[in-house]
């Protein structure tokens, strides 16, 4: 009863011991999975789909890939050993022929016997060093450069991971500047509908004043409402740039103030292709098809190995003694294979690799063109959103002076309630204008320095 009792508490212990470690992992794993707070700024999504936008991953993984495969392509570098064995049994032995020397020649000059046991068994041992060998070569110069290449991939991945979700996060908060915006328009076309509807009662005005009024706020409201859906969708775009899972709520937070602070950048400087991580990459994979052409060059070389082979061999009639003694055989020595005539495969590899290089070469000419124009034509949208953003700033502070003029007049008798709802509609039409080319100004900002290369990855 005592040792029961003893192993049920062990197993009682052991128990408790599984189900903490299962329930400490859950709830690890649950606050890796909400790192997010409940308002979260610019950098904390970019940061956060750095770590967790599953494109970014793939292209982690990739990395880890290629030096794996980096890995296994140097492994012939290593000594190969091999072992290998069998075991024979004959159910009829192979007959050997011996001379007889017991009779002379000419009456029998043979005798047939069997030539090994009934039971066999051998193995080999060997052992296989490369000393040189073209691939080998190969594998060790590009190593490099195929590192260098998947780690290009991952910030060309990140580059477009940062552009992606800061014009999403833009396009997220300009939507709620839009719809505060509405909000206060509704506020206003309430109160104006209140003044309106009052001065119907009092016999001031006609119900055409009030009923403009109630169309006006009916529209505006109902701008509001898409607007608020539209919002919905951009959420949903944000969440699954930064490899957010659907069910996860949060909101931007940004101080609005600064937003025009965010679209200077130096317009003066010249473009350098070497700060494009596409250019980057192409250069990558020059010198890799580079070395293809050498690896062909020089594919007439010999590999050289040098290896050791030890032969157990064990034979007997006796199955049960077979193993009782044996007569091994081992040797040393070198290896030479020379490619004599492959049939012109390596001048025809040879002829591939080099026009692959020079389809690269136009490549290169063609990327420098197509980075030349993508850069022109950021710069000239930046510029020309910029300039527009002056001019519809200007316009806001126009048309809210218009409006509180009209609205002022109107109130003294002197303005047809008519120029009260037009300059109110030209005010929010500005506002929103202005939101909408800030927006535009701020994604031609990103796009200008895409373009350029500023946008770096630590």
């Amino acid at each position: 009863m005592h040792r029961n009792d003893q192993g049920l508490k062990k197993y009682r212990k052991s128990l408790l011991s599984a189900l903490f470690l299962v329930i400490s992992n859950f709830l690890i794993g649950q606050t890796a999975q909400d790192t997010l707070p409940s308002r979260v700024t610019l950098s904390q999504c970019i940061t956060y789909a750095l770590t967790n936008q599953a494109l970014i991953k793939q292209s982690l993984l990739d990395e880890k890939i290629v030096k794996r495969d980096i890995r296994i392509a140097l492994s012939g570098w290593y000594p190969q050993l091999e072992a290998d064995a069998n075991v024979e049994h004959f159910l009829k032995s192979p007959i050997a022929y011996f001379p007889n020397l017991n009779n002379p020649p000419e009456y029998t000059p043979y005798i047939a016997l069997n030539s090994t046991a009934n039971n066999t068994s051998t193995g080999v041992f060997s052992v296989n060093q490369t000393l040189y060998s073209n691939d080998l070569f190969l594998a060790s110069r590009t190593s490099r450069e195929l590192k260098n290449q998947a780690s290009e991939n991952t910030e060309s991945s990140k580059i477009n991971t940062y552009v992606d979700v800061t014009k999403a996060f833009f396009d997220v908060l300009l939507t709620e500047e839009q719809i505060n915006i509405l909000k206060e328009d509704i506020l206003r076309l309430q109160h104006n509908y209140n003044d309106a509807y009052s001065y119907y009662k009092s016999g001031m005005t006609d119900k055409i004043d009030y009923q403009r009024t109630e169309i006006s706020l009916s529209n505006t409201q109902a701008q509001k409402k898409s607007a608020e859906e539209a919002l919905k969708g951009k959420y949903s775009v944000l969440k699954h740039l930064m490899g957010v899972v659907p069910e996860k709520q949060f909101t931007v937070s940004y101080d609005s103030s600064k937003l025009e602070n965010e679209i200077k950048i130096d317009t003066t400087k010249n473009l350098n292709y070497n700060n494009r991580i596409e250019y980057q990459l192409l250069q990558t994979t020059l010198k890799l098809q580079n070395f293809g052409i050498s690896y062909y060059k020089w594919s007439f070389l010999p590999t050289l190995s040098a290896f050791y082979n030890y032969d157990p061999s064990f034979a007997n009639d006796q199955f049960s003694d077979l193993y009782h003694s044996n007569n091994p055989t081992s040797l040393v020595g070198l290896k030479l294979a020379l490619p004599i005539f492959k049939g012109m495969n390596r001048l025809q590899n040879l002829s591939k690799a080099k026009l692959q290089y020079q389809r690269l070469q136009l490549g290169e000419d063609y990327l420098k063109s197509a980075i030349n124009s993508e850069y022109a034509q950021a710069l000239a949208v930046y510029k020309g959103s910029l300039n527009e953003l002056k001019v519809s700033k200007n316009n806001v502070l126009v048309a809210r002076d218009i409006f509180n003029t009209v609205k002022l007049q109107y109130d003294k008798g002197i303005k047809a309630y008519l120029e009260v709802i037009v300059s109110e509609t030209d005010l929010r039409t500005a506002e929103l204008n202005y939101l909408n080319i800030l927006f535009q100004v701020l994604t031609s900002k990103m796009d200008l320095e895409k373009a350029s290369g500023d946008i770096k990855i630590n």
